[in-house]
């Protein structure tokens, strides 16, 4: 289904009724990677994902996207969906995207899972880092996208996802230049949420790689103790959807 925000066209899905949980997808990836997710939840809820702007058929409205911006595109999902409130779960950036909506919408939101993802904003060799990247988009998407993917899996699963790794790498060869350098440009600027994450009073987790290349372990360790947010530990590195699907399946039904 398409609806449009900022005249552009946003993709999303529902399946099933009932306590409604939107799921959000990381950068370079799209909607896609909660395929096989989705039916098992949506026995006994309502499930919704959606492209955020510039990613899968999900359009681009800006040079960047910001996270606060797309927090609004989620938002207008759920108004034309009439619902009003939610359990939200997002990996990498989707995670960011899910602690600006819940900051946004604190009424509409009761529960919030950060799926290798952190609440800290970018560091200035991070920043420094997505401004290169920008640059590499430019010259060589497809280069970047491969690169960008290989350094997001743990070494010893190489060979074990190569199928899931490839078409992870596919669907991110077919998004516009334009769109991932709006979100490399987005996820620089945005802020830091650590203090909203711990001020929040519903259900809140954090799923973490124990080998993740991106966020690092210790410290996302220490950052959910800060934020008295229960922490869930998979051997794996940031794909938690592809290295450790069936434990991460499992654990997202017990999300409320």
């Amino acid at each position: 289904m398409m609806i449009r925000f900022n005249n552009t066209p946003i993709y999303y899905t529902s399946e099933g009724t009932a306590n409604p949980l939107v799921l959000l997808h990381g950068f370079l990836e799209t909607s896609e990677i909660w395929k096989n997710f989705v039916p098992d939840l949506a026995k006994k809820r309502q499930v919704i994902c959606l492209d955020l702007p510039g990613h899968g058929k999900s359009g681009c409205f800006s040079e960047v996207h910001s996270m606060v911006e797309m927090a609004e595109a989620v938002k207008v999902v759920l108004d034309q969906l009439e619902v009003k409130e939610v359990a939200i779960a997002g990996h990498s950036m989707g995670g960011y995207v899910s602690l600006e909506f819940a900051k946004n919408y604190p009424d509409m939101v009761k529960s919030i899972t950060l799926i290798n993802s952190t609440p800290e904003a970018d560091d200035e060799e991070r920043r420094n880092y997505r401004d290169r990247a920008s640059s590499l988009v430019k010259r060589n998407k497809k280069g970047f996208v491969n690169m960008a993917i290989n350094n997001l899996v743990v070494p010893d699963f190489d060979d074990a996802f190569k199928t899931e790794i490839d078409l992870l790498k596919k669907r991110a060869e077919g998004l516009t230049e334009q769109g991932i350098i709006a979100a490399l440009q987005g996820m620089k600027i945005r802020t830091d949420n650590t203090d909203f994450l711990a001020s929040f009073n519903g259900n809140k987790h954090i799923v973490a790689g124990e080998r993740d290349p991106v966020v690092n372990y210790l410290r996302i360790k220490g950052i959910a103790k800060k934020c008295k947010t229960r922490l869930k530990s998979f051997n794996g590195g940031h794909l938690a959807f592809i290295e450790n699907k069936t434990s991460l399946l499992n654990f997202m039904h017990f999300i409320e």
